[in-house]
């Protein structure tokens, strides 16, 4: 029997920014990474946009989701030449100015001495109100505004960034659970009734329903069931019985299923 869910993990937003990643020129590789980053923790991850390096699109999307009130990694565009907007985009989003800042100027000048000048030293300039994330590849640093966490683009210096992020400022909590069965030869409209009556009656928990087509007619079936953090056992009993209601044919999951 289930016991009291445990405390929640958090949903995350992920913000991938350039003008590279959709035109090709780039594959995106962030998206994995930070769904499994996080999943591992507990978290989830709620929403991704990808991005161009389009000032007025990054400030109405930044100033979009700071609105929204979830934790958001945004990977790219804090550089110093002339196409990485995202530290002036998001000082705008927030209604703030761009501020030189003296210990993000102070790890600048440290690492790169006098070539700081006249270019690198742009990357001091932050939103006001930014606090600092380290940097352990070239110390030049990333930055938090609005629970906005600002990394570079390059793989090696952002999840090195955001891992440091995770442990700093959001625990791991228990991860969620998930329980489905295959119901055989129905159609997922049909399913429609019985899913409206159980969904969002079990906190915590959110029902899904995912079909699996296949090549062999007696291979479909839909995957019906729940994950979260509630009390998956009284949400499957239901479903269960449900299901015996409606007369439909269901049982476990099979193995290694194609969508």
């Amino acid at each position: 029997m289930s016991t009291a869910a445990p405390a929640p993990g958090r949903a995350f937003g992920l913000i991938v920014i350039g003008d590279e990643i959709l035109t090709g020129a780039r594959t995106d590789k962030h998206l994995p990474v930070f769904k499994a980053m996080l999943a591992g923790r507990g978290h989830g991850l709620a929403w991704c946009w990808i991005l161009p390096d389009d000032p007025p699109l990054l400030t109405r999307q930044l100033a979009a989701s700071m609105d929204a009130g979830l934790p958001v990694f945004c990977c790219g565009g804090i550089g110093a030449t002339p196409d990485d907007h995202t530290r002036a985009c998001a000082a705008a989003a927030a209604g703030v100015g761009l501020v030189r800042h003296p210990e993000a100027l102070a790890l600048i000048e440290g690492r790169f001495g006098a070539d700081a000048y006249p270019h690198r030293v742009l990357m001091a300039d932050l939103p006001e109100g930014a606090t600092l994330i380290p940097n352990p590849v070239n110390q030049v640093p990333g930055f938090m505004l609005r629970e906005h966490w600002f990394l570079p683009g390059f793989p090696s210096m952002a999840w090195p960034m955001a891992e440091w992020v995770l442990e700093r400022y959001y625990p791991a909590v228990t991860p969620g659970g998930e329980a489905a069965v295959a119901v055989w030869r129905t159609p997922e409209s049909r399913l429609i009734p019985l899913m409206e009556r159980l969904d969002g009656a079990f906190p915590g928990l959110k029902l899904f329903s995912l079909p699996h087509m296949g090549d062999d007619p007696a291979d479909r079936h839909v995957l019906l069931g729940f994950r979260g953090r509630g009390d998956l056992d009284a949400a499957m009993a239901a479903l269960g019985a449900a299901l015996d209601e409606a007369g439909l044919a269901y049982g476990p999951p099979p193995q290694n299923a194609d969508a």
